[in-house]
């Protein structure tokens, strides 16, 4: 007689179970996927284990919408420069791969266990507990599921963190939902908050975003399908990742990079349309041997360490510029603006 298979969440309650606490890691600058999905895996080991569970991740948040999910919603995350572990602690890497650096393990440390949606290469690790789905949109709605086998009913902030982080992820993915998407959107529909999901959509902007997202469009440059807009100096970080979505929509483009200087770190963010030449494909080219990156094929981002890279940010930017149109296969090396002076002049 053949024993009943064992649902996923159940595999890794049981792995969970040989330890005395789990910390769940999300990845540096955790986005709201990270977040809500961490959140889920939270609750699973505090209800269904009751024992000491903690969610962690480095790096500040950045985007305004991020900030105003964190604000309503108050997922119970740590963020922290570093990690003390021991025998009796069991790790859970979400939303990132163990081979990526981005995160509190470094790529170093193999996880016990590990819930990822994104595409990822063979890490070596050997892994007591992998889910790995590419197909699914979003963490979220790996661990929505594990809820739903658990028969744990969302809280109003849970059901409503897990509904935007699909919703997020929708955007930047560009491809079809799976069967388990549809069935985390449906299920968690009849429980999250619309008015505060609205919110969080909507949030307040500082007059300074406005100031420099006037001189992201003024320094935009357009080469052939692809565009390069490279900012100084920025106080709304999340300003390189929302120029790029609203450039990649301009009529005729097919990729975009755009960059900044952050104190002694470049970050940079790429979007793309099309199969033939993926945003994280590009980045891959354009920052070996200077830095690390990350995303979906369509959206993606990559942070570099200025002074270990050994130039200044003007030859960085060149080099970068340089690197990027050789990826997109352009033999155009002046650009012309996006936004043309004398144009808005005549205007005027």
């Amino acid at each position: 007689m053949t024993s009943k298979k064992l649902k996923r969440s159940d595999r890794l309650l049981s792995v969970l179970d040989e330890y005395h606490e789990t910390m769940v890691i999300m990845h540096n600058n955790p986005d709201p996927d990270a977040i809500a999905a961490g959140w889920a895996l939270f609750l699973l080991v505090n209800q269904r284990l009751r024992k000491p569970v903690r969610l962690v991740g480095r790096g500040p948040i950045l985007r305004a919408e991020n900030l105003q999910f964190i604000k309503l919603l108050q997922p119970p995350i740590e963020l922290v420069d570093e990690i003390s572990l021991d025998a009796h602690t069991a790790t859970v890497l979400v939303d990132c791969s163990p081979a990526s650096v981005n995160h509190l393990l470094g790529g170093q440390i193999a996880p016990v266990a590990v819930i990822d949606h994104h595409e990822s290469k063979d890490d070596g690790f050997r892994i007591p507990f992998r889910d790995m789905r590419p197909k699914a949109t979003a963490s979220a709605s790996i661990t929505a599921e594990y809820m739903r086998e658990q028969r744990l009913e969302p809280a109003p902030q849970i059901a409503t963190a897990l509904l935007y982080a699909i919703r997020t992820e929708m955007i930047g993915a560009r491809k079809a939902l799976s069967r388990l998407d549809h069935s985390a959107l449906r299920w968690l529909s009849s429980f999250a908050e619309y008015d505060v999901l609205s919110e969080i959509e909507n949030p307040p902007l500082p007059r300074y975003y406005y100031e420099e997202l006037l001189l992201g469009l003024d320094s935009a440059l357009v080469y052939s399908d692809s565009a390069v807009c490279f900012l100084p100096r920025i106080t709304a970080a999340e300003i390189v990742g929302e120029l790029a979505d609203l450039l990649i929509r301009c009529d005729g483009l097919q990729c975009v990079l755009c960059g900044s200087r952050v104190g002694d770190d470049l970050l940079l963010s790429s979007r793309s349309k099309g199969d033939e030449r993926t945003a994280l494909a590009l980045l891959n080219q354009v920052l070996r041997g200077l830095g690390h990156f990350g995303g979906h094929l369509h959206r993606a981002g990559g942070k570099i360490c200025v002074p270990k890279s050994g130039m200044d940010s003007d030859e960085l930017e060149h080099e970068l510029r340089t690197r990027w149109l050789d990826a997109c296969g352009s033999s155009i090396r002046r650009g012309q603006r996006l936004v043309g002076r004398k144009e808005i002049a005549r205007r005027l």
